[in-house]
């Protein structure tokens, strides 16, 4: 008898709640769903992945940014390293996010677009910072057509230089020459930078000898 009680208490506590949960529902109804994940707002956007793809959302949730698969990332990002290594989730930095595009031989190179979802900066970067007060340090990639070889595909030649950018992709000063970097899909290693800025007008670099030296900048 008491377990019969005990359940007309639950129902009668329970119907209340019918109505009210479709209620909820219609004014809980999402204007975006199905997402994997959802990642806190940078400069206004916040960007939300599907699958392997992500967009930006506005701070009204519209899809400002439609869903794409060139946007960086990585699940196992090292968040300490401050080149494509420890980009974790795509975001907008100084108005900049970066995106990346595969060679010929199936090296990604690297660019940045704008928040419109534009390439502003080509992909032209072997391994490049994230923007900090409007800088960047990247490798640069010159690539020079050389012609066809016996079964008629493409072949580059490649230069690489180490410099420092500004949001616009100018160069603001040439660094180092970069050698040993070898593009082509089996033997290809990402190059890491051999140098970071201390202030706008001081950069830290490595020379061969793998030691630290100090430059003044004259931007």
């Amino acid at each position: 008898m008491k377990r019969i009680y005990a359940l007309l208490f639950v129902v009668l506590i329970a119907l209340p709640f019918a109505g009210k949960t479709q209620v909820i529902e219609s004014i809980n109804k999402p204007i975006l769903d199905e997402l994997d994940e959802v990642r806190p707002f940078s400069e206004g956007l916040a960007a939300v992945r599907k699958g392997n793809q992500w967009g930006f959302i506005n701070t009204e949730g519209k899809l400002v940014i439609d869903f794409r698969s060139d946007l960086v990332w990585s699940t196992e990002a090292d968040t300490s390293k401050m080149d494509i290594r420890g980009i974790r989730y795509p975001e907008f930095l100084d108005g900049l996010c970066m995106n990346q595009a595969l060679t010929d031989e199936g090296i990604p190179l690297y660019g940045f677009i704008n928040s419109k979802g534009e390439q502003l900066i080509q992909p032209e970067f072997v391994n490049i910072t994230q923007f900090e007060n409007g800088k960047a340090i990247g490798i640069f990639a010159k690539k020079t057509f050389r012609g066809q070889n016996e079964i008629k595909l493409n072949v580059f030649d490649y230069s690489f230089i180490e410099v420092l950018i500004n949001t616009q992709g100018e160069i603001l000063w040439p660094i180092m020459e970069r050698d040993h970097i070898l593009m082509s899909t089996r033997r290809f290693e990402l190059p890491l930078l051999r140098s970071k800025l201390l202030s706008d007008g001081l950069l830290a670099s490595k020379n061969k000898s793998n030691e630290w030296e100090i430059h003044r900048l004259s931007l």
